[in-house]
C-alpha cells in the first residue's frame, strides 16, 4: 500500500494563513511593546534607587532583546509583502548612513571597543531615496558586518566613494573587516544566508535600482545618485 501524498495547499488557504500570521505577529508586537514599557519603568526605578549596576544591565539586555524581537517580527511581515518605497528627491545619503550607523551603535549589546569608522569621500551624495527604508537596510548590513556584540580582534570600517557605471554616477559603499560570519562564498554570491534583515536590505537596494555583493570579508553596495 502506497503512502498518501501530501496535497499542495490551496491558494485561498495560503492567503488565509498569511493573513492569520500577520495578525498574530501584530498581536505579539503589541505584547512585546507592553513588556518593554514595564521593563523601562523598572529600569528608571532602579536608576533612581541607585541599585546595583548588574541589575540595571540585566534590564538593558532585556529591553534590547524585546526591541530585537519586535524588529524580527516587523521584518517577517515585510518579507511577505512587495517592497514599497517612499522616495524623496535629492535625499542625502551621508545623512542616511550616519543615522544607520547611530542606530547600530544603539543596538549593539555591550560597549563598543572601537567605534564604527566611516570614511566618506567629499562632495554631494544625493539621490532619489526612501530615507526610512534605506536607513534600516544600511543598519542591517552594518550589523551583519560588525555583529551584535563588540569584538576586539578586528575593526570594521565603512568606505563611501563615487563611481561611474554605464554613464550613471553611483555611490559605492564598502564594509571592510566583515567577520560576523564565516563567509566562504565567492564574490558573486548573494551570501544572504538565513538573515531575513539582510535579505530585506538586498531587496530594498534592488528596488532603488542598486546592487549588492558579498565577499568573504567585504560587503559592497552601489546606489544610483542624482545628476
Amino acid at each position: 500500500m502506497k503512502p498518501a501524498l501530501a496535497k499542495t495547499p490551496e491558494p485561498n488557504a495560503l492567503e488565509e494563513l498569511g493573513r492569520a500570521t500577520v495578525q498574530i505577529v501584530h498581536d505579539l508586537k503589541n505584547q512585546l511593546n507592553g513588556l518593554k514599557l514595564y521593563a523601562t519603568f523598572l529600569r528608571k526605578r532602579l536608576e533612581r534607587d541607585d541599585r546595583a549596576i548588574e541589575e540595571r544591565e540585566t534590564l538593558e539586555k532585556l529591553i534590547a532583546g524585546l526591541d530585537r524581537s519586535a524588529r524580527d517580527m516587523t521584518a517577517l511581515v515585510q518579507y511577505a509583502r512587495p517592497i514599497e518605497l517612499h522616495r524623496q528627491a535629492r535625499a542625502d545619503l551621508k545623512g542616511i548612513l550616519s543615522s544607520a550607523v547611530g542606530e547600530v551603535a544603539r543596538r549593539i549589546t555591550g560597549p563598543l571597543i572601537e567605534p564604527i569608522t566611516c570614511n566618506i569621500e567629499p562632495g554631494s551624495l544625493h539621490g532619489e531615496f526612501d530615507p526610512v527604508a534605506l536607513t534600516e537596510s544600511l543598519a542591517a548590513l552594518t550589523l551583519e558586518a560588525y555583529g551584535t556584540t563588540p569584538k576586539n580582534d578586528f575593526n570594521t570600517s565603512i568606505h563611501v566613494s563615487t563611481t561611474r557605471t554605464n554613464a550613471t554616477t553611483e555611490a559605492f559603499i564598502e564594509w571592510r573587516g566583515v567577520k560576523s560570519r564565516n563567509r566562504s562564498r565567492d564574490s558573486q554570491s548573494t551570501g544572504l544566508d538565513e538573515n531575513i534583515h539582510v535579505i530585506l536590505a538586498a531587496r530594498v537596494i534592488a528596488a532603488h535600482d542598486g546592487r549588492i555583493q558579498f565577499d568573504k570579508d567585504v560587503i559592497r553596495v552601489w546606489l544610483p545618485l542624482s545628476n
